[in-house]
């Protein structure tokens, strides 16, 4: 299996359950791991077989700063459902991992985050 890596891709958003997260909003990273066959991409060097992951990047800036969701599982699944449609025949699974690096919430942390598998990954 062959895989496209976008990883740490930063938003500001104003996803979250607490008044603060949907007033103030707060920065959101997302890392992903798309399963699609690279074969063909590589030996013909062409767009129009792969992934464009400068699309699926704009798939997710849409996302993450548009319409509130109040869980990071809903924007992940959003992502992933989104993504998807977009390439129904290439891509074959993915991952999807949403991080908050500054909730709201006490304590020492690096970070929070969900991350979701949908399709086919090794």
């Amino acid at each position: 299996m062959d895989y496209i890596h976008l990883r740490d891709l930063e938003f500001y958003g104003y996803h979250g359950v607490l008044p603060t997260e949907t007033e103030l909003g707060q920065r959101f990273r997302v890392t992903m791991k798309i399963a699609v066959d690279l074969q063909h991409a590589g030996e013909t060097d062409s767009l129009d077989n792969t992934v464009s992951y400068a699309d699926v990047f704009m798939i997710v800036q849409k996302i993450l700063e548009g319409k509130p969701f109040k869980l990071i599982e809903a924007v992940a699944e959003k992502i992933a459902t989104d993504v998807r449609a977009a390439y129904p025949n290439e891509i074959k699974g993915l991952q999807v991992e949403v991080i908050k690096p500054d909730p709201p919430i006490p304590g020492h942390y690096r970070e929070v985050a969900v991350e979701i598998t949908r399709g086919e990954m090794q």
